[in-house]
């Protein structure tokens, strides 16, 4: 178990981030289409998880816009932003933030949050997944781990991108 803050209250996950060294894979993660998606769908590809409790709060939305210009600009490298929210919701925001250099994926039916450990099992926001960012290498090892502490904080950005400029 995780200890994190929603608001500077504490707030706990049912596990552990994946640590770098790792190898992680996942499935039965959606497009906005409906079509489902696994580590395998993005063989060969460095992989960025920028993972949240949603796209409709600030922070998560900021992360989104950043990732989109930044990361996404990267060779052979995909910017995959991970939520429980519907597909739908997903296809909307991206719609209307112009969001084209990264996909929005929805964990509501697999058990990505269970296996990474990033489902939050108390507060207001319990089942829903804490903020991390996960860069996975090309053959699935975590080459960047990292658990945001306070929930309604960005992610390091620059660390995270410092791992895939290497």
């Amino acid at each position: 178990m995780a200890k994190i803050t929603l608001g500077g209250k504490p707030a706990n996950t049912i596990g552990e981030l994946p640590a770098v060294g790792k190898t992680v894979t996942f499935s039965k993660l959606l497009k906005n289409d409906m079509t489902e998606v696994s580590s395998e769908s993005y063989a060969g590809k460095t992989k960025v998880l920028s993972i949240f409790p949603s796209v409709d709060t600030g922070v998560c939305a900021a992360s989104i816009r950043r990732f989109n210009k930044e990361a996404a600009q990267l060779k052979n490298t995909v910017v995959l932003n991970i939520s429980m929210d519907l597909p739908f919701a997903n296809g909307r925001f991206c719609g209307s933030e112009g969001i084209t250099n990264c996909e929005t994926l929805s964990a509501f039916r697999s058990d990505f949050g269970k296996e990474m450990g990033l489902v939050i099992s108390d507060t207001a926001f319990t089942g829903l997944l804490a903020r991390a960012v996960l860069v996975l290498s090309p053959d699935n090892k975590v080459i960047h781990s990292e658990l945001v502490s306070e929930i309604g904080t960005e992610p390091n950005y620059d660390a995270a991108l410092k791992n895939l400029k290497q």
